[in-house]
């Protein structure tokens, strides 16, 4: 699969969402109300994990290829407790990742925790988990202040294969029988993931519906498939919205037995 955008392209969407999160926390009556999609989580420890979250990992880019884990921020990284703080810190946080992500490239190695899937180990894909990330987070943000939003079309489109990649694809044997399961987006993208024992592997379908065959093998029909809009269906890949709440077809275990599954990435 090709990539979806430009390196550029995420850094300004990475710093597009990262807005669209701040301007959510800015509404907020109270930092000390509970997120509905993370309910262990106040509001504060939403920004504490997004803020600390990138200047871990703008320092684990920066860190490059030799890195074998996370990368530990230099200097005083936590999040303020003083509400006034917060948005300059969060901006800062921001800042700090985009930079480190420009000074790498698009194509410098760097550690990650998908060295088994099919997502890059290079600062694209931490750009582009980044980017999903944050997205995520800023619906949560949204929701808990009653103006949730869809994840922008663009966006989603990319992040429904994006999830599916980074944690949906591995070389771990899949440990159920052999299966095919389709994700279908309302804008017309869509895509196929092959369960077997090679593990799990993900192809871009040409068309709603289509049957990838590029080295010619018969098409086959899939065991279960998932529709809804891009939005939908990340937030149901992530786990914010009931995924029986989208088009489920087929054998619908395998939903489960793909939640349940928990491979070494």
């Amino acid at each position: 699969m090709q990539d979806t955008w430009e390196f550029t392209d995420l850094l300004r969407l990475i710093d597009d969402r990262s807005h669209a999160f701040r301007a959510a926390i800015s509404a907020a009556p109270s930092l000390d109300v509970r997120v509905p999609t993370c309910p262990e989580w106040t509001l504060y420890d939403l920004v504490k994990h997004l803020g600390e979250g990138r200047r871990v990992w703008a320092a684990t880019v920066a860190a490059g290829p030799d890195a074998t884990g996370k990368a530990v921020p230099q200097g005083d990284w936590t999040a303020p407790r003083e509400r006034e703080d917060l948005p300059a810190w969060l901006a800062a946080s921001t800042q700090l990742l985009l930079d480190a992500l420009r000074e790498a490239g698009p194509d410098r190695r760097c550690w990650t925790f998908w060295g088994r899937s099919q997502s890059p180990l290079t600062a694209t894909g931490v750009a582009r988990r980044q980017l999903h990330e944050i997205a995520v987070h800023t619906y949560d943000a949204q929701l808990t202040v009653g103006a949730a939003q869809p994840v922008p079309e663009e966006v989603a489109l990319d992040g429904v294969e994006e999830f599916l990649s980074t944690f949906g694809t591995t070389d771990v044997a899949w440990p159920h029988e052999p299966a095919v399961v389709d994700y279908h987006a309302t804008e017309g993208r869509s895509w196929r993931s092959r369960l077997s024992d090679d593990g799990s592997r993900l192809a871009r379908l040409p068309a709603p519906g289509a049957q990838p065959a590029p080295d010619g093998t018969p098409a086959v029909a899939a065991d279960a498939s998932m529709a809804g809009t891009a939005s939908e269906l990340v937030l149901a890949l992530h786990g914010r919205i009931p995924q029986d709440s989208l088009k489920l077809d087929g054998d619908l275990r395998l939903f489960e037995q793909l939640m349940e599954w928990d491979p070494e990435r």
